[in-house]
């Protein structure tokens, strides 16, 4: 896992380096900008560069930034905001020092802002970087910084932020707008807000830039951030014994699909198995059990009575045989949200005889108007999307989004439930306080029936894992993982999530090969 860092936490470090250690903020800045310039000129060629550089220390990088490319003998064009007076010192330090050195090289230009038109300077070059305000500004943006930054999302330049994007909230992952950036260098170390929310869509390639204080400093620092690694999801499959047999090596139950959307019970109860489950057992509607019986191969259907059209609290008395035999149950794909099965629903969790729970939509949506507040949810691993999320609490999407983490952090500590909150990306919230982040995915998964798949791999990696973090780390790695590869494979248009229980094979063996 890597750690991921709050606003405070890095100007801690800041503070510890230059009161502790004696190194001044002015080599910290120029540690800072010799590795913006590294990282920049190693992850692109580009002729001339340009700098859009604020007041305070963020525009302070940017100018010693700039100077670094000057040196090297590349074309560099600034744009600066306020006049020298209310520059902070370091800022203003490095502000001269380039001005001194444009007199005598003419590839350095720099304009003082004074309108949008001033932002011309800056539209012809190969890449531009946004040093305007950097990670300790809050709140939406105020002119002339969001007319700035729109006309910058225009350029078809190569977008660079320094620190963070401008407008971006780092410690909420949260904007009303920002500067859209290819790559953001953040300073110091990984800020949380750059992984999940808004900051997965202005960040761009995040490459972490070092200020000249050690790793290790940053080990005395508590997070409750982290960002899933490949190595993470390797660490959570299980070991399969050379004495394993189709019971001991996982059984789950699959109570889910109706006449209306039988396709999800299928999705979810094939994943099980072909994430290694030994048995796969679906409890269905014996109504429309002619829809999915033929199609169902490996996985055992049992159909329950459902005379009165949904599933009933006699249905789950009926299959109590079934709940206790489980390891895992999965509940919820394609069910309906009929009154009865909602009841149905909360009679299972209310009675807990199962082991551990996968519970995904409409079993989510049972749990709405504080239901879920009455039960029992510990060893129950919820999925909802972030819309199934804010029904579930009781708040608005736009609210929630404002803060997920803040939201997602009290459902898990108090209900001592796992959440993961599917989204770009994913985010697993433990009942222990963490919040881990999917590092992969791609916008080729928002379609229907992967949301049911992932259920079916949770379940089905909860059924042979004893460490249920582990087993959840896992599923929601690799599903994203095998979306990935597919992509490559294919396009992200043609996905479906079919294809990831197809695929899901190759994923683990990629990540086999590429951890040794």
């Amino acid at each position: 896992m890597i750690p991921l860092y709050s606003t405070k936490q890095i100007r801690k470090i800041d503070d510890y380096a230059i009161n502790k250690l004696g190194l001044p903020g002015i080599v910290l800045m120029e540690n800072a900008s010799r590795e913006i310039f590294n990282i920049i000129s190693s992850q692109i060629i580009i002729g001339s560069i340009g700098f859009v550089c604020g007041k305070g220390n963020n525009g302070g990088d940017g100018f010693a930034a700039a100077r670094h490319f000057a040196n090297a003998g590349y074309t560099v064009k600034v744009v600066y905001l306020g006049s020298e007076t209310k520059q902070s010192p370091d800022c203003k330090l490095n502000f001269n020092v380039l001005k001194k050195i444009s007199r005598t090289n003419k590839k350095i230009t720099l304009k003082k802002f004074t309108s949008i038109s001033s932002l011309s300077l800056i539209k012809n070059c190969n890449a531009v970087c946004d040093a305007l305000l950097g990670s300790g500004a809050k709140g939406a943006l105020r002119e002339p910084y969001l007319s700035i930054i729109k006309y910058l999302n225009k350029l078809k330049s190569y977008k660079i932020a320094i620190d963070i994007p401008t407008g971006l909230d780092s410690d909420k992952g949260f904007a009303e707008e920002a500067f859209a950036a290819d790559l953001t260098v953040t300073l110091g170390n990984f800020k949380k807000g750059l992984f999940f929310g808004d900051g997965a869509v202005y960040a761009g390639q995040v490459e972490k830039g070092s200020i000249g204080v050690p790793d290790e400093f940053f080990e005395g620092l508590h997070t409750n951030e982290y960002l899933i690694e490949p190595e993470d999801a390797l660490n959570g499959l299980p070991l399969r014994a050379k004495n394993l047999h189709k019971y001991s090596a996982g059984k789950v139950l699959c109570i889910a699909g109706s006449e209306a959307f039988p396709g999800a019970a299928m999705l979810t109860s094939k994943a099980t198995l072909k994430i290694g489950a030994g048995a796969s057992i679906l409890a269905f509607p014996k109504s429309s059990r002619s829809l999915i019986q033929k199609k169902m191969g490996e996985v055992v259907v049992d159909a329950y009575d459902d005379s009165s059209g949904y599933l009933s609290g006699k249905n789950i008395d009926d299959l109590s045989r079934r709940i206790i035999w489980a390891d895992v149950i999965a509940i919820g794909p394609g069910l309906g949200r009929a009154a009865e099965t909602q009841k149905a629903v909360l009679k299972l969790f209310s009675e807990r005889k199962y082991k551990k729970a996968v519970v995904d939509a409409d079993a989510i949506f049972a749990m709405n108007k504080n239901r879920y507040k009455k039960l029992n949810l510990k060893n129950v691993i919820l999925t909802p999307h972030h819309g199934e999320f804010a029904d579930l609490i009781g708040v608005s999407i736009s609210d929630l989004e404002k803060d997920l983490l803040k939201y997602g952090h009290n459902f898990a500590i108090k209900t001592g439930a796992y959440l993961i909150l599917k989204g770009a990306p994913t985010i697993i919230f433990s009942p222990n306080g963490d919040a881990l982040i999917n590092s992969a995915g791609n916008p080729a998964m928002a379609k229907f029936g992967t949301g049911d798949v992932l259920t079916g791999f949770l379940a089905g990696l909860l059924s042979q894992q004893k460490e249920i973090e582990k087993a959840v780390v896992s599923a929601v790695y690799l599903h994203s993982l095998t979306a990935d590869l597919l992509v490559k494979r294919n396009t992200e248009y043609s996905l479906l999530a079919s294809d990831i229980i197809s695929y899901i094979s190759n994923s683990i063996n990629f990540l086999r090969k590429s951890i040794v």
